[in-house]
């Protein structure tokens, strides 16, 4: 009897190893390419309680077997990708539970009063964020950490990967908002795990179940690693890589379970349901906008804007601004306009190209508040005290959230026209989420094109600078012979270059194969086995998306890279 013929006698939901679903399910967004043994769609938390019971037996028997739960397959880092068994969670568990207004709002503390009032929503990990935005905006409300795929990515994708955006600046991401998951474990037991502290979380510890063995345990590692931690946690606003364990409470008087799982791609359970802390976004926009000729301007414009206090400071290229030229209709098309209409609005920005060239980044200030004018009157002191500095830059005023517009589609939309327009070639998204202190970049920018420009490769670059976080999108022939040793040497040096400014190897996509490789050289031997002894606790058998964050046994990440002649895994 196939795995698939037993899955179906133990699971309502369907079971499909069909090689048209296994070869769509062999991919995401990534360079890698790993066939599943079987997808299955389960219809309730029932149906993921008896794989985990199923694959747990299978598991001390000495079958290789394991389980990974997938959405939307958006992720650049190869995540969801496996060889056991794929649990797709975007069939079923796609449903908006409830959402609620704080009343009355500021008096809730914390980030209700932080951002003015909000609310709180409960969904499950397969809906998309766009359908769970467009219901939280009617109630005035929303989830700020959306990131640029926001029409095509999943709560649950931004919830394994502690996803962050545009909005991180003011917001933070995924984590900050995350206040409950529920989630079946290793045990094959639903929980739900949320911050614990003081009685209550003694009272956890002294459970005689699988739970209260975990809160032990790695309460525990934690107290006891409390000086490894702290030495070695990042020293960079945005950070996906590893696990947690420096924000997670002291593991004595405090332990936050929910904030392990959260970036932890699924390694350690499956989430069934989130609970998560909403905002009340500020209505009105206006943005300053910066063409930047000479990158070492950035030593002073960094300071300046970030002292600003703006809700966003992102920036694109070069190579991005002439992929939005080339491709003037599609983003006409996505801001549903004409193509008119979308050229008298960039006018200005055409002139400036014009009598100076296309500028090597274009940089995008928005400020917002719940006063049109008060959004403006901060864009434009920003572009005054530039103006002091006396740089050659070319400035620009968004007045408005409409006028913005423009602007933030450029930004969003470049990685999808790559991957849809430019053929022969495919986007290779392998050194595209690194962070650096943003008062770095004057320094480490040059040197990052200098590396960069060494190879025959077109490529973008996108960023959140004012965390540092950018994200290098290149475009290669994957069948070209050299693919591999090109993939594996330029992470080498990108990250050791990363690794000299005290960087981040990811600061939102997460490790999955594409930096699972990496994990040791940033946080050292020590704390990496720190890592697989907490990740043991939740999962002794390693039945969870194995070979992701960190590798227990030999697995090799890079063996299930598709470039390359012959690379195909499939």
């Amino acid at each position: 009897m196939s795995i698939a013929d037993e899955l179906t006698t133990i699971v309502e939901g369907e079971v499909d190893d069909s090689p048209e679903t296994l070869e769509a399910y062999s991919r995401d967004a990534s360079l890698f390419a790993l066939r599943p043994s079987v997808v299955v769609r389960p219809k309730h938390t029932k149906d993921i309680q008896a794989l985990v019971r199923f694959v747990t037996a299978e598991k001390k028997k000495g079958k290789n077997l394991s389980l990974t739960a997938r959405a939307a397959g958006t992720d650049m880092s190869g995540g969801p990708l496996t060889e056991g068994v794929v649990v797709d969670m975007l069939a079923h568990f796609n449903h908006i539970i409830e959402i609620h207004e704080d009343t009355p709002a500021p008096e809730r503390g914390g980030l209700a009063s932080e951002f003015g009032g909000g609310g709180w929503a409960v969904v499950e990990p397969g809906v998309y964020f766009r359908d769970f935005d467009a219901e939280t905006q009617k109630r005035g409300l929303e989830l700020p950490s959306y990131t640029a795929s926001r029409n095509i990515c999943t709560v649950g994708g931004m919830a394994a990967n502690d996803s962050g955006g545009e909005k991180n600046l003011k917001y933070g991401k995924t984590a900050r908002y995350v206040e409950e998951l529920e989630m079946v474990l290793a045990d094959g037991e639903v929980h739900t795990l949320k911050a614990l502290s003081g009685s209550a979380l003694q009272i956890k510890m002294q459970e005689e179940t699988f739970e209260g063995e975990v809160y032990r345990h790695v309460g525990r590692l934690i107290s006891e690693n409390s000086n490894l931690i702290d030495e070695k946690k990042p020293r960079v606003e945005k950070n996906s890589s590893g696990y947690a364990l420096w924000d997670m409470g002291d593991g004595e008087t405090s332990l936050n379970l929910a904030r392990l799982m959260v970036g932890s791609q699924g390694t350690m359970g499956i989430i069934t349901k989130i609970r998560f802390r909403l905002v009340r976004p500020k209505r009105f926009a206006s943005m300053a906008v910066l063409f930047v000729n000479d990158i070492s301007d950035l030593g002073k414009l960094v300071p300046k804007v970030l002292a600003h206090q703006p809700d966003s400071f992102e920036s694109y290229d070069d190579n991005t601004f002439t992929l939005a030229t080339k491709y003037f209709p599609e983003f006409a098309l996505q801001m549903k306009t004409n193509l008119i209409g979308l050229g008298l609005s960039f006018l200005p920005e055409m002139w400036r190209l014009l009598t100076s060239g296309v500028p090597k980044l274009v940089l995008l200030v928005e400020f917002r508040s719940n006063n049109q004018q008060e959004a403006l009157t901060r864009a434009r002191n920003l572009l005054t005290d530039v103006k002091k500095e006396r740089l050659h830059l070319g400035m620009f005023l968004a007045k408005n959230e409409r006028e913005a517009r423009k602007y933030w589609t450029v930004r969003r939309e470049s990685f999808n026209l790559l991957r849809k327009k430019v053929r022969g070639k495919r986007t290779a998204p392998f050194i595209e989420d690194f962070v650096v202190p943003p008062n770095t970049l004057p320094e480490f920018l040059p040197r990052l094109n200098a590396i960069l420009k060494e190879y025959d490769l077109v490529y973008t670059i996108a960023g959140h600078v004012g965390d540092g976080n950018f994200h290098i999108i290149p475009l290669m022939d994957p069948k070209r012979a050299d693919a591999r040793k090109l993939v594996e040497e330029l992470s080498e040096r990108v990250y050791d270059l990363v690794f000299k400014f005290d960087g981040s190897i990811s600061g939102e996509h997460n490790d999955g194969f594409s930096r699972t490789p990496y994990v040791e050289r940033m946080f050292g031997a020590d704390m990496t086995e720190l890592f697989r002894k907490v990740e043991a606790v939740l999962d002794p058998l390693d039945i969870f998306n194995p070979g992701k964050k960190v590798v227990r046994g030999d697995a090799e990440p890079f063996a299930h890279l598709d470039v390359g002649s012959g690379s195909d895994q499939l």
